[in-house]
């Protein structure tokens, strides 16, 4: 059994600059699947990803997918990848234990809740309300380098942390806070702010659109006091409140507080995000 890939086409390259390109995985020269590959328009060139990857039903279970997943790496180390990535949905258990084979280690998690359709309550010592635009320009300041920095503290390049907080940004608020569908509101206590989350609704997955919470923030100095639960409950209120039955977010998988918070209100994970050096 000889298994190679074999392009189906030219490399496609988009209008933000990401390149793709689909291959047959061929068993002695006969198809028996598919894969595609490409570069990561967020985080820039330089950064792969493994689009998909299908075997034939009736010719898996013969380290076929293994090796067209290797050779997928190698052609992206000749486009001058340093870092691979995919995505394996929650209930594809054959697909998280090809990814723990070959080296990925778990990033993140996307996550989603299905809300109740009465708003949840906030606890009687905070308010919520939508940010001034003095508040938004203070936050904007800082937001894509401390979003960046996210992204650096895990073991992402510098300038592809940079590129995805910059592309991140530049497409989710185009127009700050006059962005069409986005709520960005600040919790108060007595008076005083003490975090922030953003909302809109988003196609999380193909054909999936949810609310979704872009960022939650509990200021430090008033973090352990459960301010970022309040922040979730209202955020639940932006989504019912603009037509949005469920909820979804994105967590890294190192932030275990967060974590434990989403799935302590109801959160399931429909998706694990995975990387390897390569």
């Amino acid at each position: 059994m000889t298994t190679t890939l074999r392009p189906t086409g030219p490399i496609q390259q988009g209008a933000d600059g990401a390149k793709s390109r689909t291959y047959d995985v061929c068993d002695n020269g006969r198809p028996v699947g598919a894969v595609e590959i490409g570069t990561d328009p967020g985080f820039g060139a330089q950064a792969g990803v493994l689009r998909s990857l299908r075997i034939d039903e009736s010719r898996r279970r013969r380290g076929r997918g293994t090796i067209a997943a290797l050779a997928a790496e190698e052609v992206l180390r000749g486009w001058g990848c340093t870092r691979m990535t995919l995505s394996v949905p929650a209930d594809d258990s054959a697909g998280q234990g090809l990814a723990s084979a070959l080296g990925y280690t778990e990033r993140s998690r996307n996550m989603v809740k299905q809300l109740e359709r009465t708003p949840p309550a906030l606890p009687g010592a905070v308010t919520a309300r939508p940010m001034t635009d003095e508040e938004f320009a203070h936050w904007e300041r800082d937001a894509i380098t401390d979003y960046a920095q996210t992204w650096i503290e895990r073991g992402v390049p510098a300038d592809q942390a940079m590129k995805k907080a910059e592309t991140s940004h530049a497409q989710n608020l185009p127009h700050g806070l006059a962005t069409e569908g986005t709520h960005l509101h600040v919790l108060t206590h007595e008076d005083e702010v003490v975090g922030h989350v953003w909302v809109a609704r988003f196609e999380m997955h193909p054909g999936m659109l949810v609310g979704y919470v872009f960022d939650v923030e509990v200021r430090a100095e008033f973090r352990g006091r459960g301010y970022g639960r309040a922040l979730m409950l209202q955020a639940e209120r932006i989504a019912l409140d603009a037509g949005d039955d469920r909820l979804g977010l994105h967590v890294l998988t190192s932030n275990t507080p967060a974590l434990r918070l989403y799935e302590s209100l109801g959160y399931r994970t429909t998706q694990y995000n995975l990387a390897k050096n390569l």
